[in-house]
This record gives C-alpha cells, structure tokens and sequence, in this order.
C-alpha cells in the first residue's frame, strides 16, 4: 500500500536518500539528539510521531538515528520502513534491567539472541525460529566495547511486552506464568530483559538486514533480591560510545 506519491514512508517520514545504510536505534526519541551530537555535520530529518531522525557521517560516511518508542511493535515498524529507504545495518541502543547476578549496574550487555516472550516477532516467524543478532554486528560491538575498555556481557537477553509483568509479576492475573517462565530464564543463564530485540531480530531475518543490540544496565532486581550492590544508573554515553564505535569498525571493513 502507498501513502505518498515521492516514496515518503507513512510513520517515519522518511524518504529514499534521507538516511545512510547504517543507522542507531535508540528508543527514547530524546537520545537521537544525543547520539547525532557524535555523527560529523549532524542534521534532524524528521520528527513524527515517536520517529525522530538525525543523519551526519562518520568517518566520511553517512549514517543516520531514528528513536523507535517502547517496545517491538513501533520498532518493526521502523525497521521496516528504514529498509524501504536504505538502510541495511541496524544497532540498537538501549537500557535493560540485570537477570544474572553477575550483570551490573552501569555494564553493558551485547545480545547474541532474545527469548520471543513478545507478540511482534510471532506475526513474522513461527515460534520455532530463533531470534538472532547479526554476528558481524556482534563481533563489531564486542570490538568497540573493548577497545573503549568498557566493562560488558555477551549473551541471550529476554524481551517482553509488559514492563510491569516483569516489575510486579505477583498482581498480574497469569502471575503464575510470568513467575516460572523467569525463574526458567534465570536457570538459563539469561543475563537481561528489555523489550524490542525479539522483534527486531526477527524482523531483520527477515528483511536480510543487519541487526544487533548494546544496552546499559539501568539496574539488576535479581541483585537487590539478594541484598548486593545494586544502584540505578541511567547514562547512557558508554552505550551511545560503543555504538559509534562499532559502526566505525563496520564501515571500516565494508
């Protein structure tokens, strides 16, 4: 279906030349301001709905920002409709919360694949197919994460649709389920939950594109359960840093 006649996408308002091919998903479309501030000559493309995009370069190359909103269903469809006009290497930048008591504060996790306990990713794939991060994307931010000498996690992540159901599970009427299915991922090896990488996974299979995700670790519930070090961290930059960095060492190898 065609909303415009000069190819402008629907949500994102966006057209074919607006972005580069390797572009930063963050979800707060405040953060786009944020991370552009790191792009050479940085430029806001668009702003609507909770779809703001900046593009500037990186080292001569053009590389662009659009903030995706909360959770997997407006970020497909970003990733959707930012395909539709050239991008082709996808990051997302985010904050999850801790799982594994050995996931802190102000870390970073790098996700290698999600748990799909989302709806977004099951109206593309069969509940069987795996949802899984690009591996050169996740070698790149692996890369940048230690030559920024950033302390970091590699491995699965769980995403959901209800921020709350993770938060008070015990006054949700299907507790029962949300309870067993997190003490599941935790005998996993789980190391964080967030909300949209399922999806964008999936969706990236999908597309033939290139996805992976980078999150700071706001805060750990495992960890204040069990009584250690566990203060809220909201910053973001080392994050935001890592990112860039990774996309440097991906136009460098491209």
């Amino acid at each position: 279906m065609k909303y415009s006649t000069d190819g402008t996408q629907y949500h994102i308002g966006l057209k074919e030349g607006d972005v580069g091919e390797y572009v930063i998903l963050p979800g707060d479309p405040k953060r786009c301001i944020k991370i552009a501030n790191y792009f050479e000559n940085p430029q806001l493309v668009a702003d609507k709905r909770e779809f703001v995009t900046y593009s500037g370069y990186l080292n001569g190359v053009k590389v662009s920002v659009t903030s995706t909103g909360i959770g997997g269903p407006s970020a497909s469809i970003a990733l959707e409709e930012l395909v539709k006009v050239g991008g082709k290497n996808f990051i997302r930048v985010g904050t999850c919360g801790g799982m594994d008591l050995n996931v802190k504060s102000g870390e970073l996790v790098i996700a290698t694949g999600a748990i799909r306990m989302e709806g977004t990713s099951k109206e593309y794939a069969p509940i069987e197919f795996p949802a899984v991060a690009d591996y050169s994307v996740i070698t790149s931010l692996k890369q940048a994460a230690d030559n920024l000498n950033i302390p970091h996690h590699i491995g699965i992540v769980q995403c959901k649709d209800a921020f709350y159901g993770q938060h008070n599970p015990e006054i949700m009427p299907v507790s029962y389920e949300l309870q067993n299915k997190w003490n599941a991922w935790l005998k996993l090896g789980c190391l964080a939950s967030e909300m949209e990488s399922a999806a964008l996974f999936v969706a990236g299979s999908f597309l033939k594109v290139k996805v992976g995700s980078v999150f700071l670790v706001v805060a750990n519930q495992e960890r204040e359960k069990q009584g250690l070090e566990n203060p809220v961290v909201h910053d973001t930059d080392s994050a935001i840093k890592t990112a860039i960095e990774a996309i440097k060492i991906m136009i460098s190898k491209a």
